[in-house]
């Protein structure tokens, strides 16, 4: 017979080990590890023992996850109850420095606001190309992943000829984007493409939100 036939046979006939209890016992079979040969029954409880420990590791992975969330989560909890404090665009600019740079070790932040009916004369409402402004309108979602484009770096200052990663948070009003929160970072693995962007979106909206409330 072919191990295809005996494969074959052992599946349709389920019950042949219930006929043949004995068998288990001779039978032997190589250790994954060491070679030594081993019965039936021990090569089980080591694929048991494979496929608990596989379980284990995924259940203590889901639990870091979930204690890493609970961390971030605390995190944009204390930034939502700046921001409600805030009387004025200015205390809303000096919350989103605080909080992203000593809660979230965020290196490099640059804020920029257009198309808005109050300016001031301050950095924030720096002139935006407006080849940017198009791009930033295109953006569904915020943007993680290398600093490419050289205007956003340059908002960084000196430190922007060093950023090698950002996060670009898109600020809307009614679905029309007005503004964009910039993040950066000098190692390129900080913001990358595949990360999640639940939490930097939630906190793109807290800042549009908070920003809206003194823009008029």
């Amino acid at each position: 017979m072919t191990d295809h036939e005996v494969v074959g046979y052992l599946l349709a006939h389920p019950e042949f080990f219930n006929e043949q209890p004995a068998l288990l016992a001779e039978l032997a079979v190589p250790h994954p590890d060491t070679g030594q040969a081993i019965s039936l029954t021990e090569r089980q409880l080591l694929a048991m023992r494979e496929k608990l420990q596989l379980l284990q590791d995924k259940m203590a992975e889901l639990v870091r996850f979930g204690e890493e969330n609970d961390v971030i989560g605390e995190k944009v909890h204390r930034l939502t109850l700046g921001l409600l404090e805030c009387n004025s665009v200015e205390a809303v600019v000096g919350v989103i420095d605080t909080h992203l740079v000593e809660d979230f070790a965020v290196p490099h932040i640059a804020l920029r606001i257009w198309n808005s009916i109050i300016q001031r004369d301050t950095v924030e409402f720096s002139p935006v190309s407006e080849e940017f402004r198009f791009f930033a309108a295109d953006l569904r979602h915020p943007y993680c992943g290398p600093a490419t484009q050289p205007e956003v770096c340059g908002w960084f200052g000196e430190a922007g000829n060093h950023v090698r990663s950002v996060a670009l948070l898109p600020l809307r009003r009614d679905g029309v984007v007005f503004g964009l929160l910039a993040l950066g970072s000098e190692d390129i693995e900080r913001f990358y493409p595949e990360m999640g962007t639940l939490y930097v979106a939630r906190i793109a909206d807290l800042v549009s939100a908070s920003l809206l409330n003194h823009l008029g």
